[in-house]
């Protein structure tokens, strides 16, 4: 079993910057995919990034090029920057593992954690 923790979420104003980070504990988290998807209140879920084990990294078109996904398997921590974030960005991050990238992607990875809030205020 893996154990994954977001933390990083709050409320900041459009043109803002936050880091978001997911802690892994439990199991090897070795050959997994990790990532981030959201969920705004009414919406459906939404894939933002995702890193393979291999380092291989994808983005949805909505935050190409605004935030940065990364991870530190010595510290088993993923992490999300998030640079120039805009009142739709406004959601519930999760973070997820799984063997399959796709699936992170989705939102129904095998491993998910209890997400964090983002609010951004126009």
């Amino acid at each position: 079993q893996v154990q994954l923790v977001e933390s990083g979420g709050g409320s900041v104003q459009a043109g803002g910057s936050l880091r978001l980070s997911c802690a892994a504990s439990g199991d090897t988290l070795g050959g997994y995919a990790m990532g981030w998807f959201r969920q705004a209140p009414g919406k459906e879920r939404e894939g933002v990034a995702a890193v393979d084990s291999d380092g291989s990294l994808s983005y949805t078109d909505l935050v190409q090029g605004r935030f940065t996904v990364s991870r530190d398997n010595a510290k088993r921590t993923l992490y999300l920057q998030m640079d120039n974030l805009k009142p739709e960005d406004t959601a519930m991050y999760y973070c997820a593992a799984d063997f399959y990238r796709y699936k992170v992607i989705a939102g129904t990875a095998n491993y998910r954690g209890q997400g964090t809030q983002v609010t951004v205020s126009s």
